[in-house]
This record gives C-alpha cells, sequence and structure tokens, in this order.
C-alpha cells in the first residue's frame, strides 16, 4: 500500500502549499512564514518554499531577512537574475545602500536596465548623494512618470518645495490614484507652511483608506475600541496612512493644537510597540514628553543608534535636555555624536548646542564662565 509522504508537521506537502497561498493571498504573511520556515527545515533547498519566504518576508517589510532568502536563492539559482534585482531592492529597503550597489552591478539582464538604474537612483538618494541620484534620473526613460516623480522627490531634497509641488501635483493629474503622491504634496505644502492645503491632501488620503482598506482600523484606538495590530506590511505601506497621519500630527503640534496631534497619532493603524516606524515612535516621544518625560528621552536615546533616524532626533533630544535641565546628559549627546552636529542641527539647534557646551563647561573652569557670557 502506497502512502502520502506527510511535511514534519503532520499535513501532506499539496495541503500545506494550498494553506501557504491562502495565507499569502490574504496577507496574513506572519502564518506564511511560519509554515514555510518549518518545510525548510525538512528540505532547505527547496527553490519554491525559499522563493515563496523570500517574499514572505518582503511584503511584511523585515527586509534584512528578505534579503538573506534572496541572497540564498542567488547562490543556488546564480542564472536566474530575477532574484539578484529582488536581492538588491531587498537590501536598498534596509537601507544597506553599499551592498545593494553591490548587487546591482552584477546585473547584466537587458530588459532589467531602466529598472536598475532606477534603484541605483533610489540608492544614491537615500544615501543624500543628490548629484549622483541626479545623474542618474536623467539616464532614465524621459517619458516614464517614475522619471518625472524622482525629480521632484531630488526638488524636495534640494529644498525647492515649491517646484517639487508643481512635478508632483502634475503627476496626479496623469496616474490613477496614488496616495503616496498626494503624501508628496502635502509634505511640500507643510514645508510651504501651507497647512490648510497639507491638512486637504491628508483628508484624501485618510478618506481613500478608510474606503479601500476598512482592515485597517483607522481611528478606532482613538474611540476606545480594542483592536490587534495590522502589522507592518506593504499593503499599509501603500495607503500612506502612516506617513499622513504623522505628517498631520507634525502640523498641530506646529500649531500648539496638542490634543489634535495625539489624537492623529491614535488615529493612525494599531501596531504594537515594536512594530513601530521611527518616525511614529519619534513623534510619540514628543507628544508624551511633559507626562513622561523618562519614556521620551529613551525613545529618542534609541532612535539615536538606529540606521536611519529621523534628521530631527538629534536636535530635539538636546533641546529636550535642556528644558528639562539636564545639562550634562545633553553634553554627552554631543560628545558622542558630534559628527551628526553639522549634518543635522539647524543655525538656531547649533546655537543651542553652543550653549550648553558653554554650560557644561563653565561648571569646571573660568573660561567657560566666559564662553557663556559671549554665547
Amino acid at each position: 500500500m502506497l502512502f502520502l509522504s506527510a511535511s514534519p508537521f503532520g499535513i501532506p506537502h499539496v495541503s500545506v502549499m494550498h494553506t501557504i497561498f491562502l495565507q499569502i493571498r490574504n496577507l496574513r504573511y506572519s502564518s506564511a512564514i511560519s509554515l514555510l520556515s518549518n518545510l525548510l527545515e525538512a528540505n532547505g533547498n527547496s527553490r519554491a518554499a525559499l522563493s515563496l519566504l523570500a517574499y514572505s518576508y518582503f511584503y511584511s517589510q523585515d527586509f534584512i531577512n528578505a534579503a538573506n532568502c534572496y541572497e540564498q536563492l542567488t547562490i543556488l539559482h546564480p542564472g536566474d537574475e530575477d532574484y539578484k534585482i529582488y536581492y538588491a531592492q531587498s537590501l536598498y529597503q534596509a537601507c544597506l545602500y553599499d551592498e545593494a550597489m553591490k548587487v546591482t552591478s552584477q546585473i547584466d539582464r537587458l530588459e532589467w536596465i531602466g529598472k536598475v538604474t532606477k534603484l541605483k537612483a533610489a540608492i544614491k538618494y537615500g544615501e543624500e548623494d543628490l548629484m549622483a541620484a541626479k545623474k542618474l534620473v536623467e539616464n532614465c526613460p524621459p517619458n516614464d512618470i517614475d522619471t518625472e516623480i524622482n525629480r521632484a522627490c531630488i526638488l524636495y531634497k534640494e529644498e525647492r518645495y515649491e517646484e517639487a509641488l508643481k512635478m508632483f501635483t502634475a503627476a496626479q493629474q496623469v496616474v490613477p490614484y496614488c496616495p503616496h503622491l498626494s503624501y508628496n504634496a502635502a509634505l511640500c505644502h507643510y514645508r510651504l507652511r501651507e497647512y490648510n492645503q497639507a491638512l486637504s491632501q491628508i483628508a484624501t488620503i485618510t478618506e481613500y483608506g478608510i474606503r479601500e482598506h476598512p482592515e485597517m482600523s483607522v481611528g478606532m484606538s482613538t474611540e476606545g475600541i480594542d483592536v490587534r495590530s495590522v502589522g507592518n506590511t506593504v499593503a499599509l505601506h501603500e495607503t500612506a496612512l502612516i506617513e499622513a497621519f504623522n505628517l498631520k500630527a507634525a502640523i498641530y503640534y506646529q500649531k500648539k493644537n496638542f490634543e489634535e496631534a495625539k489624537d492623529a497619532l491614535t488615529d493612525m493603524p494599531p501596531r504594537s510597540e515594536e512594530e513601530l516606524d521611527a518616525v511614529t515612535l519619534h513623534n510619540q516621544a514628543l507628544i508624551n514628553v511633559d507626562t513622561n518625560p523618562s519614556e521620551c528621552f529613551e525613545k529618542l536615546q534609541f532612535l539615536l543608534h538606529q540606521n536611519p533616524f529621523p534628521p530631527e532626533t538629534f536636535g530635539n533630544v538636546l533641546l529636550l535636555y535642556c528644558k528639562y535641565e539636564l545639562y550634562d546628559l545633553a553634553a554627552d549627546v554631543l560628545a558622542e555624536n558630534a559628527h551628526l552636529t553639522h549634518k543635522y542641527l539647524t543655525p538656531v539647534s547649533k546655537q543651542y548646542a553652543s550653549y550648553m557646551n558653554s554650560i557644561f563647561r563653565c561648571k569646571k573652569t573660568p573660561q567657560g564662565r566666559m564662553d557663556l557670557k559671549k554665547v
């Protein structure tokens, strides 16, 4: 009598694969990852299982593990250049820019040239090498809307917000509705201090997200409804809801309307503490500093050791240490992160940094007291 071979966890392989595809189709990537990991323990060289595992990691935004899987696939199947581009994309998303650039240089397939050039431009943009990014964008297809959007992103980085806004707005007229384009336009309005226009774009993003993705549970935490985490998925990223609510919080924070700012942070799709992105963690720290300063400082210090972290983090932790007269801690942060001073501090923040250094020195030397008077 012939029996079907069973997987290590007691389900026939056909049923396992059916279950895995079902989980992936329903965006339950954590369940798919668990099943695939068990499957690979029995057959570590299964191309299908490893490819699906890489895919699941990527779409749950666990880019490090996705990169590890795609790296294995490039070794096991060196002739398949699709895996190389996916490997490079995963490394880029994980902010491992040098490694991603090295992988792109290994891709020779002609039909991938356009995509590889876009990826190289994105890598250089992530590294803040705007000159190199601009050169690469100019080599992209001129009639490709992505090329125009990339040009607008570079203009934004160059602080040419009005020009960037015009290009983002023009792109919105060409492509089907894209939440990230609305967010980019809102961000330009924010930099131009056109807060009402920015809030209008954010409202559009929110309405679209609620209508198209009711499973994201927008606003339920603010209403006191206990909901489970929606996780960090590409589906969530594509809605731009997290970015939009963070920007909304920033706008109300600038307006000194702190209650609305708090509501914006709780309105966003719910995630567990360990799933929070760096910007959300930074904004939570600022909003709640008066009620829980020690937790605020803990979060900001944590962010300083991440790569990358929100550029405002460095200046904000220094200013808040000053506010609470924790000058020794501020001096420690400056001493440990001197390389960040010119990169991340505004001219006003640099004056505060000089002030803090003088306060720290004046406790010890007469020269310090003289420096304090000058500041």
